[in-house]
């Protein structure tokens, strides 16, 4: 009787380990990470602003990254806000709103400067 037993709680021992295997990348339907390219906010001031991704989303859109300010040698933190048409992404005082590729650049002050999203390959 004590073998049974113990020849049954071995066997299900040895299969635990396949039972609690994590899924794989393949077995959830994923095709990968998706990398965004660097986007560049070319602004009507004469001054562009490069912008470094770090996540994206499936398709392909920047969720948060980092807005690299030429000059100071400093980057402020960007997150992409949810809006009802076209997109908002804050941080650090900053942010810019826009749709598709015209965007408006926003310091905090009264003056807005207009820009352009220009994707670079």
């Amino acid at each position: 009787m004590k073998t049974w037993h113990l020849t049954t709680i071995g066997l299900l021992l040895a299969g635990l380990p396949i039972l609690c295997a994590p899924a794989g990348a393949a077995d959830l339907g994923a095709t990968g990470p998706t990398r965004a390219a660097s986007m560049v906010l070319a602004c009507q001031n004469g001054s562009s602003y490069p912008i470094q991704p770090i996540a994206v989303s499936r398709e392909g859109d920047l969720v948060t990254g980092y807005m690299l300010r030429v000059g100071t040698g400093r980057a402020v933190h960007l997150r992409l806000v949810p809006m009802g048409n076209g997109y908002r992404y804050e941080g650090g005082g900053v942010w810019f709103d826009g749709v598709r590729s015209r965007a408006v650049l926003n310091w905090g002050r009264p003056d807005a400067i207009p820009c352009e999203v220009v994707q670079e390959p």
